[in-house]
């Protein structure tokens, strides 16, 4: 996928969404997985009082990194 795909296809969700919005982002990803991502910072993001922000173009940018790719060989290799 190319950022534009993935700009249209999260063109519904606001400019900076939580961490239950950036869950259903990654297709429904648990909620210590998401939080496991912001403690190790592979996604950029802003924690204001406990809450997670995240701006949509970091999770694009996460989606087309080298982290993300890494993790999604990995899954398919279980299956």
């Amino acid at each position: 996928m190319n950022r534009q795909q993935l700009e249209n296809r999260f063109a519904s969700y606001p400019d900076v969404v939580t961490l239950p919005e950036f869950r259903q982002m990654l297709g429904g990803i648990g909620d210590s997985t998401a939080r496991k991502l912001m403690r190790n910072n592979n996604v950029r993001h802003y924690c204001i009082r406990n809450t997670y922000l995240i701006p949509k173009t970091c999770v694009i940018d996460y989606l087309l990194g080298t982290h993300y790719e890494k993790y999604r060989r990995r899954l398919k290799a279980h299956i």
